[in-house]
């Protein structure tokens, strides 16, 4: 009456093509009408000469919780006649050389709080999920001409509890979610939160890929972080470490006392960067694992998407000199054709820092099939040329230009990540040269320029305090900061910015053609003054934006404009109320027809000293231009009629 694996779920699976391994192995609770109520065990150890079961409910003695082995190729299961819900388990691999050694389940659903590390029987049925109308929206939108502005998160110290202990899952629901809301965000990207040994590994070095880390709660507690964030509007992408994993003993590597999940040859297997062990992307067992891992994240959390971690890592041999690995690019087409047949509307992000063509075209027609990837290009350029004085940046004017030649050929985000604020690389707002008034400044215009750029955008938490420090990755974010002026009023700029972000469509909507770009002036070095249009699916929809990256400011400064309209200034990152100096247009600009830059009419306004100015055409409404007053005459009017006075 037990619920055998069946010959084709181990064909599918030895084929690697079981993308969803993790209903038939790790440990499952069944019930069957004669027998009741049963635990079911199922692991993969093909060199392994016998395997036990041993926990806490058998005295960890597996003498008699013996596996019986399915078939030649190393799938083992075993069925226990009791409900083990919450039993703390591990396997004893017996090696092939008789010697014993304990191992955590590779599938398990829930697993002990570090230090511990046994297995924990867990179920993850019986939540009752209330984000249906996120998920039939996110399934009916078109991604790419949508905004997507990510706050990427370590759960571990964005915020601690007031005795400095971590915050739950829960607790992090009422906490980050308001924060994340006021800001006007649209995702939050949580670095890994597989179940990992070592905090200050940060998950990227993972030993539980089904096991959502305990140190913050159970799997059941953070489905009700995501399913919150959904029910408030706030999309979840889960930062997932294909390429390698933790050599603790208790994990993956050397699993049955062969290299079972990692390369056999050891210039393969070793990753020495990071001191672990890479996957065998190679082998097809290890593909129904992975990729039922990325399904799995997705049918059990609801998670929106993935940030692929070093992907450079997986297309190229780790130790070799850019020698291309053929594995790992097979592996990556499967993985993302798979996901994107199975759940269109996910994500798929590239932490890519190669030249690999073609990375988010689609795999049918010979790309790699990621929906983005990291503009790491445009990041370490942009952060080179701000690190620069000043007056020293028309002599790397290039730097910020050099990215529009190639910000169309892939789907792209901006990324200010954890990677540029650690490590002694310095905090972004430590990044700006100048004295105490010019890092702000540069840091208003920076966030700004990020937002104008083409290209979708990421920053770490804490950039929108201005951390003077580095991230420390023990401690919880600044938040005294905020008691201080300029940190105040940087974050107002965030806010300000991000909401001007959202509203207007030529800011995200044409994000990856050169159709949604057109420069006014890019060769203004001696200024260091960029000018460019961005532009919506409509015609008449763009926006004007200008950025000065030097102190100078400029009380007549002139640019050519598309159409003879008037203008009105929708966000300046130099007005007062953001720390700026006040060098700001107040009233709507009037077109005046001269040529300039190759256009037909011009505009002539003041620029701020290491400012970004956005202008946006002033409507018509009944052939006529709605300025201010009129708005406020409107506004009376409608009030009158209300109140009838």
């Amino acid at each position: 009456m037990y619920t055998h694996p069946t010959d084709f779920q181990l064909h599918l699976f030895h084929e690697g093509s079981l993308f969803k391994s993790y209903d038939l192995f790790g440990a499952h609770i069944l019930n069957d009408e004669q027998i009741g109520i049963y635990t079911r065990f199922c692991v993969w150890a093909p060199s392994a000469s016998e395997v036990r079961v041993v926990g806490d409910f058998n005295n960890w003695n597996g003498e008699d919780y013996r596996f019986t082995r399915m078939n030649n190729e190393g799938v083992w299961f075993l069925y226990v006649e009791e409900d083990l819900s919450g039993s703390i388990y591990k396997y004893e691999i017996i090696q092939a050389n008789g010697q014993s050694r304990l191992k955590s389940d590779p599938y398990a659903f829930h697993s002990e709080k570090r230090p511990n590390t046994a297995s924990i029987v867990y179920s993850l049925e019986d939540y009752e999920w209330s984000d249906r109308r996120w998920l039939n929206t996110r399934d009916n939108t078109h991604r790419r001409t949508q905004p997507m502005a990510i706050y990427e998160v370590h759960l571990g110290s964005w915020k601690l509890a007031e005795d400095g202990s971590l915050l739950t899952y829960r607790q992090l629901a009422q906490e980050l979610i308001p924060y994340v809301l006021s800001h006007g965000y649209t995702h939050i990207e949580v670095l890994p939160l597989t179940e990992h040994p070592l905090d200050i590994s940060w998950g990227y070095q993972g030993t539980g890929y089904y096991s959502v880390t305990s140190r913050f709660g159970t799997p059941h507690d953070f489905m009700y972080l995501i399913d919150q964030c959904h029910q408030n509007g706030i999309g979840v992408i889960l930062d997932w470490v294909p390429g390698h994993f933790c050599k603790d003993e208790h994990g993956l590597y050397c699993f049955d006392g062969s290299f079972v999940y990692d390369y056999q040859n050891e210039r393969d297997r070793e990753n020495e960067v990071w001191g672990t062990a890479n996957f065998d992307l190679g082998k097809t067992e290890v593909h129904s694992y992975l990729i039922s891992n990325a399904l799995f994240w997705i049918e059990k959390y609801h998670i929106d998407g993935f940030r692929i971690d070093a992907v450079a890592n997986i297309i190229y041999w780790p130790n070799s000199n850019q020698e291309v690995n053929p594995y790992g690019v097979s592996f990556l087409k499967k993985l993302n054709s798979t996901i994107t047949r199975e759940f269109p509307s996910v994500l798929i992000i590239a932490e890519d820092s190669t030249e690999w063509p073609k990375v988010t075209t689609p795999v049918e027609d010979g790309g790699l099939g990621f929906t983005y990837k990291w503009n790491m290009g445009w990041m370490n350029d942009m952060l080179t040329y701000m690190e620069t004085p000043a007056l020293e940046r028309s002599q790397h004017h290039d730097k910020v230009t050099f990215s529009l030649l190639y910000a169309f050929s892939e789907s792209f985000i901006l990324p200010f990540s954890h990677d540029e604020v650690v490590h002694g690389k310095k905090s972004l707002l430590n990044k700006m040269p100048g004295d105490y008034w010019q890092k702000f400044a540069q840091l208003r215009l920076l966030l700004g320029y990020m937002a104008a750029h083409p290209g979708k955008m990421l920053t770490f938490m804490g950039t929108e305090l201005g951390q003077f420090a580095e991230w420390k990755d023990r401690e919880q974010v600044d938040w005294h900061l905020l008691d201080y002026e300029m940190h105040e009023k940087l974050n107002d700029f965030v806010k300000a910015l991000l909401k001007v972000y959202k509203l207007n469509k030529p800011l995200y909507e044409v994000d990856d053609s050169y159709e949604g770009f057109e420069w006014i002036d890019a060769n203004n070095h001696h200024q260091s003054v960029f000018s460019f249009i961005r532009k919506g699916s409509k015609d008449d929809d763009f926006l004007i934006i200008i950025c000065n990256f030097t102190p100078i400011a400029y009380p007549k400064y002139r640019i050519g404009v598309p159409q003879l309209k008037t203008y009105r200034e929708i966000l300046n990152s130099d007005s007062a109320e953001f720390g700026g100096s006040g060098v700001i247009n107040k009233r709507p600009i009037v077109t005046e027809e001269i040529e300039f830059h190759g256009h037909p009419y011009s505009i002539e306004f003041s620029l701020a000293p290491f400012g970004i100015s956005i202008f946006r055409p002033v409507k018509k409404r009944k052939g006529k231009v709605i300025n201010a007053k009129e708005k406020a005459k409107d506004r009376r009017n409608a009030t009158s009629r209300r109140t009838g006075k």
